[in-house]
């Protein structure tokens, strides 16, 4: 193989993730791509490494002996790329720092406001570099297990045995339309299980298959990985889906998004702290995670 370069890296990334995932599904949800361009991505890494990594078919997705050796070689790149960043970044940055993580659409909740955490830390620790970082849930507690992020908070529905998970607020999400969607102008006791079963479902992929779940329908026509994509998503008034009802109000009150059947399909979602157990005494990770928790609380209590 000729030398890599960048695009290597990310095909070695996306065959990675496909590993991990264990299947096409799957992988498709945590890297939010369509089942024909993973294929296309695998196809191109193997043309590159010039021999074939995975047998794909109706028997399912299976590594060859060269795709295993190739998964651990690229786990290993990853790692001195990591260890590579981790050594040149001591080299210009303050050495104490903490690695904050937390999905998408929270700052408009008044109970996970992590800025007003942000404002208060540097109270006890001034000298502190701080990195903030976006991502779905999987992404979070993935980064926090491979000691590339310290501390997240987000709904961390599938729990990791070396890590600790403080529930601290409790969100709440409603199905929504758009205004130029057909359920809009329709009274919520006229909406009917035929009408909801005939939309245009948009799910969340980080959250699996439970929005399909949780509605019973019978199937998704798109699937999004943010919270603003799932805005976009439904306010195009092609699609029907769930959303946090603090990030989908602003929307209600302009008469873009409506809730539909607020009380049968209408849950929430508990959001953790969460940071690996080894760093249980952890100075500033223990510290960060109190005023997060004592900041939710206030705000829940008004």
């Amino acid at each position: 193989m000729r030398r890599m370069d960048n695009m290597d890296l990310r095909l070695l990334r996306i065959f990675a993730t496909l590993v991990e995932a264990g299947s096409f599904t799957e992988a498709q949800a945590e890297l939010n791509i369509s089942q024909p361009t993973l294929s296309t991505h695998l196809s191109t890494l193997e043309q590159r490494l010039g021999n074939r990594l995975c047998d794909r078919g109706r028997k399912g997705f299976r590594l060859t002996p060269f795709g295993s050796k190739t998964y651990s070689a690229a786990k290993k790149l990853f790692a001195d790329i990591e260890a590579f960043n981790e050594t040149m970044g001591q080299q210009s940055l303050p050495q104490k720092r903490l690695r904050l993580g937390i999905i998408d659409g929270v700052v408009t909740n008044a109970c996970l406001g992590l800025q007003r955490a942000l404002e208060a830390f540097p109270a006890t620790h001034g000298d502190i570099f701080i990195s903030l970082e976006l991502g779905t849930p999987e992404e979070l507690a993935a980064a926090i297990a491979d000691d590339r992020m310290d501390l997240a908070v987000g709904p961390f529905t599938s729990k990791l045995d070396q890590i600790l998970y403080t529930p601290i607020h409790q969100e709440l999400h409603a199905l929504y339309c758009g205004k130029g969607n057909e359920l809009f102008g329709v009274e919520q006791d006229k909406i009917t299980r035929k009408m909801l079963d005939a939309a245009r479902f948009s799910v969340r992929g980080y959250r699996k298959l439970d929005d399909i779940y949780r509605v019973g329908h019978p199937r998704a026509s798109a699937q999004v990985s943010r919270t603003e994509a799932q805005l976009m998503m439904i306010l195009s008034g092609r699609y029907i889906g769930f959303l946090p009802c603090h990030a989908a109000e602003p929307w209600v009150e302009r008469h873009l998004l409506r809730p539909l059947k607020m009380g049968a399909h209408s849950f929430s979602s508990q959001h953790y702290i969460a940071y690996k157990e080894q760093n249980f005494d952890h100075p500033q990770i223990q510290d960060m995670a109190k005023i997060i928790k004592g900041e939710a609380l206030c705000a829940a209590n008004g």
